[in-house]
Order: structure tokens, then sequence, then C-alpha cells
């Protein structure tokens, strides 16, 4: 009788931990590593051949915007195809519960804006089975999935459902009676399961006020009180379990820092703090930053960064685009229907205050604007033009450039933008920081923009392949251990024996990632844009394989772990 349920022969092993690589096999049986070194095929049920191959732990993922998809996709895509096993869902204070039934079509409408995931989607794919965080995390678990999943508590819903909408979003100071009510529901909630807390702090009168409700105002978090934050800080300290994500940029930085470093030293757990990320013609913004990190880190505060270290393009229309928020002007004429956007968008009247101020945070400089798709014989002459050279041969500012093609086009118009972190010398310097978890993936949003969520492979082709800023040990820390540490994935991101068996095998010289594609498969006739991967020979959750030669094999063997449990359960019946 087999010993193994599958042995992967041959691979090189970078074990997650530093620890040198080595030629090994690894026997799985019961969905853990059972054995490692040199292990006989006839031992096995299953072999899978890793001559030439990388093997690895599969990459983990802390921030991602599933809690909507996982319920019709239960391969979390795109981050499925780039090696990640296990992901954390609830970041930045967005989630679904606890959310009452009449506060359900809002709760979908908040999300359509500040992580742009469609409307129709969300309607068509979510079964809405639950009410409170308990239930919530019981339907996950109920869901089939290839992917493991690992929730946060989102704090925006939890205010509101003790608050009340307009109080949580006007930022009503709560009585004693309701922040003692809000701590009982959030440890309920980490009782249930959740890994910590986490949320948005960016108000939109600050420099950062990117990310906002559909309507354009606030989210809850975004106006939540310093002292109600140091309460639900205190519950983490209470419990001496769970992190703090956080992202935070009030227009005061050293305020930032303080309040920050007083939530860790109050929770006395881990802040990841969101996002480290290099604004190249603005290096004093992530050096600020690092020196901060490295004097928390002197001083022995449990601070981290999360660094965006992926420089993957956006490609968006008006007519979905909300990433100018952080200027009041494009705030307004990106929010309401269509013809609203375009009417605003056309009115004259408008214009001075869109020319005095143009929007820099996320695209970088707004000449840089590539103009990729004219749909109309008018702008066809704009054809791969950037706004810039657009404005210099029509005389005309670089915001009316931009906007008179986006009213002739009604909107239609495709445009394309790298980000503001090209240069690999600002790159190096975040990536030279041992404590900064590699990628901010933002997986499941933004699904008309971005694919971020290819990170990983960018990782080990481009930072470790082309540039070798990182050996292949470091990058597998970074990617598995170090951030599966961070968020209780106890026993996860690492090979040893006993471990669950999430791997990755891939070619690391054949690793590639693929040109950008349109598809229409989100509920409700809705589409996105995704990037797939090339080189994975087998990536394996729980000890199923789940991919193979880059090719989903419909294996539902991931698990919701409750704050990091790593037990290996039943396999679901449906991924035999």
């Amino acid at each position: 009788m087999a010993e193994f349920d599958k042995v992967i022969k041959g691979g090189m092993v970078v074990d997650g931990a530093r620890f040198p690589r080595y030629r090994a096999d690894i026997g799985i049986a019961g969905g853990r590593i059972a054995e490692i070194g040199s292990i006989a095929s006839h031992r096995a049920r299953q072999v899978l051949d890793a001559q030439g191959m990388i093997v690895a732990p599969g990459f983990v993922d802390l921030h991602t915007h599933y809690d909507a998809q996982l319920f019709w996709d239960p391969y979390c895509s795109i981050s499925c195809w780039h090696g990640i096993t296990s992901v954390v869902i609830g970041n930045c204070g967005f989630g679904f519960a606890p959310v009452a039934p009449q506060a359900r079509e809002r709760a979908m409408l908040s999300m359509t804006r500040v992580e742009a995931i469609p409307l129709a989607s969300m309607r068509a794919g979510m079964p809405w089975d639950w009410e409170s965080f308990p239930e919530y995390l019981d339907s996950v678990e109920r869901t089939p999935k290839a992917m493991n999943i690992l929730p946060y508590v989102p704090l925006s819903p939890l205010l509101i459902s003790v608050l009340g909408l307009a109080d949580a979003k006007a930022g009503r100071r709560p009585t004693d009676a309701e922040h003692a009510e809000m701590c009982r529901v959030l440890e309920a909630s980490l009782a249930a399961g959740g890994c910590g807390w986490s949320a948005q702090r960016l108000p939109p009168s600050g420099p950062a006020g990117v990310q906002l409700d559909y309507d354009g105002t606030a989210m809850p978090s975004d106006v939540m009180h310093d002292e109600t934050a140091l309460l639900f800080a205190r519950v983490l300290g209470q419990l001496n379990r769970g992190h703090i994500q956080m992202t935070m940029a009030s227009g005061d930085v050293d305020a930032d820092y303080a309040h920050m470093e007083a939530l860790a030293t109050a929770s006395g757990r881990p802040l990841l703090f969101n996002a480290v990320q290099a604004y190249d013609d603005r290096p004093h913004v992530h050096r600020r930053v690092l020196a901060w990190l490295e004097s928390c880190r002197e001083r022995g505060v449990p601070v981290y960064g999360q660094g965006l270290t992926t420089d993957a393009g956006y490609g968006f229309t008006f007519e979905n685009w909300n990433l100018f928020d952080e200027v009041h002007a494009w705030r307004e004429i990106t929010v309401g229907t269509a013809a609203e956007k375009l009417a605003k968008m056309a009115d004259p009247a408008r214009r001075p205050a869109l020319r005095g101020k143009l929007p820099w945070l996320v695209l970088g400089p707004f000449q840089n604007i590539v103009v990729t798709g004219p749909a109309t014989p008018e702008t066809q002459q704009w054809l791969d033009h950037t706004i810039g050279l657009v404005a210099e041969k029509t005389g005309k500012h670089p915001a009316d450039a931009l906007l008179d093609i986006v009213v002739a086009d009604g909107l239609k118009t495709e445009f394309f933008s790298m980000p503001s972190n090209q240069s690999l010398e600002h790159l190096k310097e975040i990536i030279d920081n041992p404590y900064i978890v590699l990628g901010v993936s933002d997986g499941g949003a933004h699904t008309k923009f971005l694919t971020a969520g290819r990170y990983p492979t960018e990782t080990l082709t481009k930072i470790v392949r082309e540039h070798d800023m990182l050996s292949l040990e470091e990058a597998h820390w970074r990617l598995s251990a170090l951030p599966a540490q961070l968020a209780g994935f106890a026993d996860r991101g690492v090979i040893k024996c006993g471990a669950p068996a999430d791997l990755v095998v891939y070619d690391f010289e054949r690793l590639e990632i693929l040109p950008a594609e349109i598809v229409h498969d989100l509920p409700g006739n809705e589409w996105r844009r995704i990037q797939r991967a090339k080189g994975y020979r087998y990536i394996l959750v729980n000890g199923e394989v789940t991919l193979e030669n880059d090719e989903q094999t419909h294996r539902h063997s991931g698990q919701l772990l409750r704050h990091g449990r790593t037990q290996v359960q039943k396999k679901d019946k449906r991924a035999a």
C-alpha cells in the first residue's frame, strides 16, 4: 500500500525559510508534507515530475478584496495563476459583514467605487445567506474554494452596524455604550476566525483621498475617531492575537505615524502599513516611510510595511474610472451616471478648476497618460499619443486635451498609464528593507483597471531573474514565510515536515507574465482585465493539484482558515 498520496520528484527545493536551496523529493500524505529527502516512486500513488523545476511554498497574499468574488470564482483569479495559495480578504476596512438584509444593496453600491467591483456581478454572484460576521465566515466555509482564505474583520461595516449609515459616514463620535457594543461585535468576530481588523483612514480632505464611496463621500473608517481605533486595538491586546492592517494618510505624516505606533503599542500586535510606494518624481515620500519603519524596528514597535512592488499599468475608460478622487474637481466629474459624467466633463464652467490641479497620486504625471483606444473617427488621430503630446499639438491645456477626447468619444476612449513607480533605483530601496512584505495585489478589486495580482511572478522574473535584487531564497521568504507569519498562517509559508502542502513547482527560466486580456467571465454579463502566467508546472493547495501546466484542474482543496488554523480538513467531495 502506498505511503504517500503524492511525491514531488527531483525538484530544487527553496524552502521559504531562507535555508540554502537543495535537491530533494517531497512526500505528501493527508494534505501535509510527510517526508523530505530521497523517496522511491513506488511509495506514492502519484508522482509529480519536478526535474529542472523549483519547488517552493505557495505564495501568501495579504492584500486582496475577494470577499465577493470567492463566491463565484473558487480560484480567486488572477491570484491563482501566479502561484498564490492563500489570501487575506477584508482589507482596508471594507467587506460585507455585519450587514443587515435591508442594507445589502447599499453595501454593494459602496464597493462599486471604492474597490471598483461591478454591481451586476455582486448582485448575481453573492448568496447573501448571512447577516453577522460569523455567519459570513460560515458561508465562506461552505463555498467550494481552490484557495485558502483568511479574513480580516473590516471596520466600516462594523461601524455602520452600530452607529447607523449616516452617523458612521458623518464621523459622529460614538457614545460609551456604542463603543462597548462595537468592541463586543469585534471580539465575537475575532472569535469566529478573524485574523485581526483592517481600516482605511483616507479622509476626502486629505492628500490621498482616492478611495471613496460610490457617491464621492467618505467611507466610515475614513472618518473614524482615533479613540475608537485605540479601543479596537486594545481588544486585540486583551486577546493577544491578530494584527492590524492600516491604510492611512491624513495630511499630517507625523501624526499618522504616531497614531499607528500607538495602535501597535496598545495592541502589542503587528501593524501592517499600506502601502510603501515609490513616486519617481517624489522619492522623499517612500524614503520617509522607510526611515520610519526602520525607527520602529530599532524601538521594538511592531510596525511593518507592505510594498507596492509591481509596475502593472492601468487600462481604463472614463465610463468607470474612479482613481482621480484626490482632487475634488476631478472627483466631482467622475461621480454619477454616464450621462451626468459626460455633461460635467463637457461643461466649460468646470474646466478652470480641472486645469488648476491635476491628479498624480495613482498614475503619476498626467501628461504621460496614453490614448490607446480612440472610439470615434474624430479621435483616431490621437492613437498612441500621450496626453502631453496631444496638448502640445493642439495648443490645449492637458486637462482640456484629455477631456475633449473623452467627450468626443462619449466616455468610451481607452487610456493606459504606467504607475509612478518605474525607477529601478527606487524599487531597490524598497526591496532592500527585509521587513517589507511584497505586493499590494488588490486581487478582486479594480477589475476593469488593474492586474497587480501578477506580483509574485513579477518578483521572480523581474526582481530576481532579470535584476538580481534578491536571491531566490530571500524572495521566497518575502513572498511566503514573512506574510504568513504576520497574518497568523501557522505552519504555512515554509516547506517542512508536518506543514500543509501548499506548494508551487515552476520553471525559473521559462516563467513569464502573459499579455493583458479582456475577458467576459463575471456574473451579470460583466468583464474584467486579466493577466495569466506561464511556467508553473504544478500548484498545490493542501496537497491537491489545483493548477497543472498553468491550467486549472477544478479541484477545490482550499480552506477557510479561521485565524490561521491549519488543520487539513476532510476533502470536499466536490474536489475528488
